[in-house]
């Protein structure tokens, strides 16, 4: 899936609105383990991830998200309201993202209202996943829960260290070995 198709499930954005978001992008790539935010430190920069895998967590190792082409990228508080983050982001893999600075965006979003909405309709669709993710955590039996993650993201299975799964599902990773050798898919 392209990026433009990717911001199409959003909201609907002409060719050239597109264009003009991608032209404020920049590349930028980094190599396994490296860290793209720390606590204390304020994200100033978005990150549209283009290949590779990373992952935001707490300092008790707790997994908060994972992302992966054509997600985007940060810590949504810190880099929304511009403050420190209480987290980490890291690369899982090597990644290649495009950024976007804060300064840079907010320009962008007076300049070009579909750009504004496709972004507030992105934010609406991460604040949606994260009452959803609340929901399974505590709703949901460890079977539920490893279930839906495999339906949405089965390919981290076997991209991602089954400790970091079982943490960002809230099981423990002897849990977590019962049902990745019971339940298939």
């Amino acid at each position: 899936m392209t990026q433009y198709e990717y911001f199409q499930h959003f909201h609907t954005i002409s060719k050239a609105d597109h264009q003009l978001l991608t032209d404020q992008l920049k590349p930028r790539s980094f190599k396994k383990n490296d860290l793209l935010i720390v606590p204390g430190q304020t994200q100033k920069e978005l990150y549209f991830v283009k290949s590779g895998i990373q992952m935001s967590y707490f300092e008790s190792e707790d997994v908060i998200a994972f992302t992966y082409a054509p997600d985007l990228c940060a810590i949504p508080e810190s880099f929304s309201f511009q403050t420190p983050s209480k987290c980490y982001l890291t690369c899982l893999t090597d990644s290649e993202l495009d950024y976007i600075s804060y300064e840079d965006l907010q320009k962008l979003f007076d300049q070009n209202q579909q750009i504004e909405r496709l972004f507030r309709k992105m934010t609406e669709a991460v604040l949606a996943g994260m009452i959803n993710r609340h929901h399974e955590l505590h709703a949901l039996t460890m079977e539920e829960r490893y279930k839906a993650f495999c339906q949405r993201s089965a390919h981290l299975l076997h991209l991602v260290s089954h400790k970091h799964i079982a943490s960002y599902l809230g099981i423990s990773p002897t849990n977590f070995s019962k049902l990745f050798n019971k339940v298939k898919f």
